[in-house]
């Protein structure tokens, strides 16, 4: 029971993230629940990592917040150590290796999107599952919202949509996911990452 519990709590947590013109954004739901209750609708699954990345998470709060926090800190320990931030792609490297190891040891049931924006390369999106698979997207969702939202990304995005653009269809996934979804999903937080850094915004 506890290791389904732990499965549902993977799909149940909704995150969301595209790649526009000149920044990266990340939504995820605020709902923090466990089995049949929910505790509370302010909780933020989306990470700061360092000034210009972000890890929206989803999964049982414990797993959720441990690893994030890890990952977390072990970014702004290589900071320290080589006065040299690690590049998105370095850190999604770096966390997907960290998800394999955990997951012959004491696996993190965490499925994730690592959102960021580098000085050469400019925005990016990695997509991570808890089995310790990565892969670069444009769009991506996790969790059951990913069975209503997918469809959306494939039919309104457009690669290097302004920001307005962006807020439009997320506004959209969360529009068809408080209509068409059977749990209630009231609140929703959303951080972009530009060359300025991380910004929390309303959609």
């Amino acid at each position: 029971f506890h290791s389904i519990e732990r499965k549902e709590g993977r799909k149940m947590d909704i995150i969301l993230g595209l790649v526009g013109k000149d920044y990266v954004m990340t939504v995820a739901d605020r709902a923090q629940a466990r089995s049949i209750v929910v505790f509370k609708h302010d909780e933020d699954k989306i990470f700061e990592l360092d000034s210009h990345m972000v890890m929206a998470t989803a999964g049982p709060q414990g797993d959720r917040a441990n690893f994030a926090e890890y990952i977390q800190r072990n970014i702004q320990l290589y900071k320290y150590r080589n006065d040299l931030s690690l590049t998105t792609k370095g850190a999604a490297n770096f966390t997907r290796n960290s998800l394999a190891s955990f997951l012959r040891k004491g696996p993190y049931q965490v499925n994730l999107l690592m959102a960021g924006y580098d000085e050469k390369v400019g925005p990016s999106l990695y997509y991570m599952d808890y089995l310790g698979s990565m892969h670069k997207m444009d769009s991506a969702a996790h969790g059951y919202g990913s069975y209503f939202t997918l469809s959306i990304f494939d039919r309104y995005y457009k690669k290097g949509m302004d920001l307005e653009q962006g807020k439009d269809l997320m506004k959209k996934c969360i529009k068809e996911l408080q209509t068409r979804f059977l749990i209630n999903c009231p609140k929703f937080v959303c951080k972009i990452v530009t060359k300025d850094g991380t910004k929390e915004i309303e959609i």
